[in-house]
């Protein structure tokens, strides 16, 4: 099917050919730095001999009228796109300052500019829409390209810095100096002398210090938001002569996806092969076809509870519900097709969350075990899913290493879900949870087996501990089906790769004879802290076998989005795919499979962003291969086991990010082999 899709790309003609500035070896206060060995390239040549060259790496420029000492170049920026992307970040910079209520640099050197929602009433705070202005060259069109993205809402509070004496400086980020954002740690001098006009951006850390309650996650439909705020920020700030006298964007504004360049995966790449038949539904077919592969031996299974005392009668609730069913749902063991019991002598309640974590080691530490019995704890949280309190939520992970050292599965249940009238959508994903942690497969991709191994691996830094990373590497073979993980944390991002390293090449020692070895790779950290890593993944491994790896990003809100406008809902057709640059990809995951298809509200995902390397880069030259690997991608995003319903990244990106999320609150760096053998992080 044929979609004309609409990106939030603007393309614009240079606004001049030729132009002359002033470079300084000395940086100051607002000045744009170039690396010799990088934007400079063949600029410099006949202006700074080879030894002066050597002798610093950098040089700056303010953009303006030569000073004494400067080194004037004359550059050609239909050329030299490099300096060309820096010099148009600095004309939509300066032609903002005054026009947005607050700016920033981000990391990338991006302009944010910020606009104050008139409409908010809070007496605490004020609320601003964030827009990104990113300049790119030649990645969809022939030339300059403005990406404008809506970046979402953000609070910033009313009383200065003059007015929070005693405040914890330690939950402070980002201040409004006047405008201008800087981190609280590069807070400049001058500012600290007018604490007066210092306001904190509030962060979810800073909230519960404030008395602001944190905000829920928005999982309603957020395409036709996004894309209002788009046109309407184009409409306002873009659509006139004056911006268009210093970038000359095209009058059409958006631009159209070009002709050939959006595809669609193939309907067969829906197919889902259950226990009796091929579906395609997991919300619906897995009840009526059963698990693709029941839990395997051992068949005896015992539930048990953990649980608050006065939370007694929600743990007989979910008995009851687990035995018999709820509304339309069934009773697990018709689900999942395993039989299993509940055994009330192994249960453990303990008074208040704050005596949990002893009372529960007191009780398993020593337990007596049959071998030829699988053990399953439901802990009953009752410790909101939401909690922003470190401590209080740490005791839910504690409890879970605990369980997992002593071999026990777990699955939580929030205390504060189980009483909800829409309970029965909750009891689907938590039993394909509980089917899955049992060793049984829900479903698995219906596609012919190959040699071909399959490895995600997440690095992540972590939020919650400062300076400690999380890795994780997981194996699977072609069609979705989990051949076993490893986790690791570590102070340095050198031991992290080692740790990848050696997961990687154990599980090539198990599986000998692949043709191919693809890496589906996420980061979440910084492109200095992730070169070890990606030294390892293209140098480090020493392998005769091809390896191809794909770097998986969420676009969220920051990155590139398209728009179906002839559908009111505005997102395109799961499966839609366009090529956004050399190599690199957006790819929409969701369930809208067709006109008539009904996603839930949470089911409206944004895209992600693929971009391909190999060692043998020859290979990303034959399309079929491509189309097959960005098939592959969005296969595996159907393999999630924590829902029935399709996510929008592959759980072979997933599943790391799930773990990254648990794994800095363990208590003890390395995991039980138990642990590396089940998917007890569902």
């Amino acid at each position: 099917m044929q979609q004309n899709l609409i990106l939030n790309i603007i393309p614009f003609n240079p606004p001049v050919q030729q132009v002359s500035f002033p470079f300084y070896k000395e940086y100051k206060e607002g000045y744009c730095p170039f690396c010799i060995d990088d934007v400079m390239t063949g600029l410099l040549d006949g202006k700074m001999s080879k030894l002066e060259q050597a002798d610093t790496q950098w040089l700056y420029t303010d953009f303006k009228e030569p000073q004494d000492g400067a080194l004037v170049l004359d550059i050609d920026i239909t050329v030299h796109t490099d300096f060309a992307a820096h010099y148009y970040r600095h004309l939509v910079f300066t032609y903002f300052k005054g026009v947005s209520d607050i700016m920033h640099r981000n990391f990338t050197k991006e302009v944010e500019v910020w606009f104050l929602n008139e409409g908010s009433t809070s007496d605490k705070y004020k609320v601003y829409g964030q827009y990104t202005l990113k300049v790119q060259h030649s990645k969809v069109t022939n030339g300059p390209e403005l990406v404008v993205s809506f970046d979402g809402k953000t609070k910033v509070y009313k009383k200065s810095l003059s007015e929070m004496v005693g405040v914890p400086t330690g939950n402070f980020n980002w201040m409004n100096c006047n405008g201008i954002l800087h981190k609280w740690d590069n807070l400049p001098p001058d500012a600290k002398l007018n604490l007066d006009k210092v306001f904190p951006v509030i962060s979810n850390k800073l909230k519960p210090e404030l008395g602001i309650r944190v905000d829920t996650p928005d999982l309603t439909n957020r395409y036709p938001k996004y894309f209002k705020a788009l046109n309407d920020f184009y409409s306002k700030y873009l659509d006139n002569k004056k911006f268009r006298s210093v970038i000359p964007i095209s009058a059409a504004g958006f631009m159209n996806a070009p002709a050939g360049s959006v595809e669609q995966i193939h309907g067969d790449s829906n197919k889902l092969q259950f226990g009796k038949d091929i579906g395609t539904e997991p919300k619906t077919d897995l009840k009526r076809l059963g698990p693709f592969k029941p839990v395997p031996p051992s068949n005896n299974v015992k539930f048990f509870f953990i649980y608050q005392k006065a939370d007694k009668p929600l743990c007989d609730k979910l008995k009851e519900y687990f035995l018999n069913g709820y509304k339309y749902h069934p009773n697990m063991q018709a689900f999942i097709h395993q039989p299993f019991s509940f055994d009330e002598s192994l249960d453990i309640s303990f008074d208040s969350i704050d005596t949990a974590v002893t009372t529960i080691w007191n009780e398993i530490k020593d337990r007596s075990k049959h071998p030829d019995t699988k053990y399953f704890a439901i802990y009953v949280s009752p410790v909101a899913k939401f909690e922003t309190n470190f401590e209080r939520k740490r005791i839910y992970y504690r409890v879970k290493e605990m369980l997992l050292n002593e071999s026990y599965l777990s699955q939580v249940i929030f205390k504060e879900n189980v009483s909800k009238e829409s309970f029965n959508f909750f009891l689907p994903n938590i039993q394909i949870a509980i089917l899955a942690k049992l060793g049984g497969i829900p479903w698995r991709l219906s596609r012919e087996p190959n040699d071909e191994l399959i490895v995600g691996i997440g690095a992540f830094y972590s939020q919650t501990l400062k300076t400690r990373y999380v890795g994780s590497a997981f194996c699977f073979n072609n069609e979705g089906e989990f051949k076993g993980f490893d986790c690791f944390g570590s102070a340095d991002t050198i031991s992290l790769a080692g740790s990848i390293r050696e997961a990687v090449t154990k599980f090539l020692e198990i599986n000998k004879n692949v043709s191919r070895l693809i890496i589906h790779f996420y980061k979440v950290m910084s492109k200095r802290k992730l070169k070890p890593i990606l030294d390892t993944l293209y140098n480090s491994l020493n392998l005769s076998t091809p390896v191809i790896i794909v770097t998986i990003n969420k676009t969220a809100s920051k990155e590139l989005l398209a728009f179906y406008t002839a559908h009111t809902e505005l997102m395109p057709i799961s499966g839609t795919y366009i090529r956004v640059a050399e190599r690199e990809y957006l790819l929409f995951n969701n369930t809208r499979y067709n006109e008539t298809s009904k996603p839930t509200a949470r089911e409206y995902h944004f895209p992600v962003k693929i971009k391909f390397t190999s060692t043998h880069l020859e290979l990303l030259e034959y399309i079929d291969l491509v189309n097959l690997l960005i098939d592959q991608v969005y296969q595996f995003s159907r393999m999630y086991w924590k829902s029935v319903s399709q996510q929008n990244l592959p759980v072979t990106i997933k599943y790391p990010e799930v773990v990254a999320e648990i794994y800095p609150y363990f208590k003890y760096d390395k995991l039980p082999e138990f642990g590396k053998e089940n998917l007890w992080f569902l």
